[in-house]
């Protein structure tokens, strides 16, 4: 259970810390991970992201002060974190539905988001099917992506490259190229935060191909590794994220296992992908 430890240690920093500037570098440090893998984990385990987890309690914390206080709007927008009063009324208004002066008259109640504390449920009613393989280093062709961690735009711009390459035929050639092991298109995540200035990760839509590099796509090598691999059950992408949330909230918890920090694959082979029999999986590359 370390890393629960280790993941409420970076939500008390969150907290300790929510009226600064910080960044999901020093948070993901608290846990001892990679912004990349914190990133995901927390969106995983909350159904927020880092960001909006930020921003939620920090807006709580002002709709507070807002009623209890004769602090001017100004000020309070300062203080939480907004450049200027009409960026802090635009906030407010979409969290709580009615502007900072409207609420400091209103009598009605505001949303509140509390600080999270995270809790581990002992499941076993829905088995997880997986496996446990090893492989030598393989060869993946496809399109890269570098994406930014700041503001969670990761979380924009891979839906869009997906989106791109399904409407120009991209993810199709892809799938007839596929040659080797893994049976399907690949989505890989390679978590370049801890070797870059800037919180980053390339994102890929790739296939396993063993053969000469095609002109129109680059070459991404994956390392040697021991891989656990879940199976996928249903349409996407429910499917996909619940069994991604079993995964941290379950799997590893109870495993003694953990990421091993090189590339992470969702494969999805070849039918539709929004039928409830659709199957798919995931790969994650594992160490004790």
């Amino acid at each position: 259970m370390a890393w629960i430890e280790s993941l409420q240690k970076a939500i008390d920093y969150m907290e300790k810390y929510l009226l600064e500037d910080i960044s999901i570098e020093s948070i993901a440090e608290q846990a001892n991970s990679s912004a990349f893998h914190f990133q995901r984990m927390f969106s995983i385990l909350t159904d927020i992201s880092v960001g909006d987890y930020l921003r939620r309690r920090r807006l709580t914390l002002a709709a507070q002060e807002l009623k209890r206080t004769d602090c001017k709007i100004i000020d309070l927008a300062y203080k939480y974190g907004y450049d200027t009063p009409e960026a802090f009324s635009k906030a407010f208004r979409r969290q709580h539905g009615v502007s900072p002066t409207e609420a400091r008259k209103s009598t009605e109640s505001l949303k509140s988001y509390n600080r999270l504390v995270i809790e581990v449920s002992l499941k076993g009613a829905e088995p997880m099917n997986f496996k446990v393989v090893e492989r030598d280093g393989f060869q993946a062709v496809g399109v890269k992506q570098e994406c930014s961690l700041q503001n969670e735009q990761n979380l924009k711009a891979i839906p869009k490259l997906w989106e791109k390459l399904n409407e120009d035929g991209t993810s199709n050639l892809l799938g007839t190229m596929n040659n080797g092991q893994i049976q399907g298109v690949l989505g890989v995540c390679v978590d370049k935060s801890r070797t870059s200035a800037e919180p980053v990760m390339d994102y890929w839509i790739a296939a396993e191909y063993d053969g000469d590099l095609p002109a129109e796509f680059s070459k991404l090598e994956i390392p040697p590794s021991k891989w656990v691999v879940f199976g996928v059950h249903g349409a996407m992408p429910d499917a996909m994220q619940r069994v991604w949330k079993q995964i941290y909230s379950e799997w590893f918890p109870s495993s003694g296992f953990q990421h091993a920090g090189t590339p992470e694959l969702e494969v999805y082979p070849k039918g539709n992908a929004y039928s409830p029999d659709y199957y798919s999986e995931i790969w994650i590359p594992i160490k004790k």
